[in-house]
């Protein structure tokens, strides 16, 4: 199958893609990297009048400390956060995560933007984006708009973005003295959709967690925090014990409202299981640190 017919169109202000996405509406698409967006095209999932190709726009890369903050524009490359020795001092989780997306070819031309915007629960960005407190930034013609990741998610493949809205980048707190990461997920093969992944970040201080903040992919509609988890852990002692508690709370978590959604090859029960398994590796990972 092959993709409809579509006009194209390659602004080179964001004024530009405001005005085309307010004459087009639902009708327009946005291409940054295209990974996922000509999937949808040639499966016919997706069949827009308009292609609004917004690689042209300097205004969305770059990778800078900003205001405190670690700012990573919506067209940089999931291999440019890969390599970039910002992103490794700033924010590690990003780094750590990276590798697990897909192959090489995928990472050299998708974004975060893209990633971000799509909000797959199954996709790294999102759910480092939670466990890391980050801030969308986004913008339309009628200004700019900054969403904590917390309240950006919505449902799957939903996002707070209003119509005719983009995202212009990420901003990231830098990770902050004592601050330590943990990413993993576990997928059939390299490259594919995680089954359950996890990313943990926190502080320790004096052998005690302090501000865990665990966030859970591939589990919900949209990633997902295992808030009480967290607070079981908050000025705990890191050891075998806490590890095994956690682990056995966030099972009884995942058994509520957070219960894992089922798919075509896991049950709920597995993603729960999983989903332990990642978080005592992640605690084992801090305690040896």
């Amino acid at each position: 199958m092959k993709a409809p017919d579509f006009d194209y169109s390659k602004p080179r202000t964001l004024d530009e893609v405001f005005s085309l996405l307010a004459e087009y509406g639902d009708e327009a698409r946005l291409l940054a990297g295209g990974q996922t967006l000509m999937a949808t095209l040639n499966m016919r999932l997706s069949e827009p009048a308009l292609l609004i190709d917004i690689t042209g726009i300097d205004a969305l890369r770059g990778i800078a400390v900003q205001d405190g903050a670690l700012r990573i524009g919506a067209l940089a490359t999931h291999t440019q956060i890969e390599t970039s020795a910002l992103v490794a001092q700033h924010a590690p989780l990003l780094a750590m995560a990276a590798p697990h997306i897909a192959h090489r070819a995928i990472r050299n031309l998708g974004t975060l933007g893209g990633s971000i915007a799509y909000a797959d629960p199954a996709a790294e960005w999102p759910t480092c984006a939670l466990a890391l407190d980050a801030v969308i930034v986004c913008a339309g013609a009628g200004g700019a708009r900054r969403i904590p990741a917390a309240e950006f998610f919505l449902d799957l493949y939903t996002t707070a973005l209003q119509p005719g809205e983009l995202v212009l980048a990420c901003e990231f707190p830098l990770a902050a003295p004592g601050a330590r990461f943990h990413f993993d997920e576990l997928a059939r093969r390299h490259g594919d959709y995680a089954i359950a992944g996890l990313a943990l970040a926190g502080r320790v201080e004096q052998g005690l967690m302090r501000q865990a903040r665990i966030a859970l992919m591939g589990i919900s509609s949209t990633p997902v925090r295992a808030r009480r988890t967290e607070a079981l852990l908050e000025g705990r002692a890191l050891d075998a014990s806490a590890a095994g508690e956690a682990a056995s709370l966030l099972a009884e978590e995942l058994d509520g409202p957070l219960a894992p959604v089922a798919d075509l090859t896991n049950s709920s029960a597995t993603k729960r299981h999983l989903a332990t398994v990642l978080l005592r590796r992640a605690l084992t990972s801090f305690i040896a640190a």
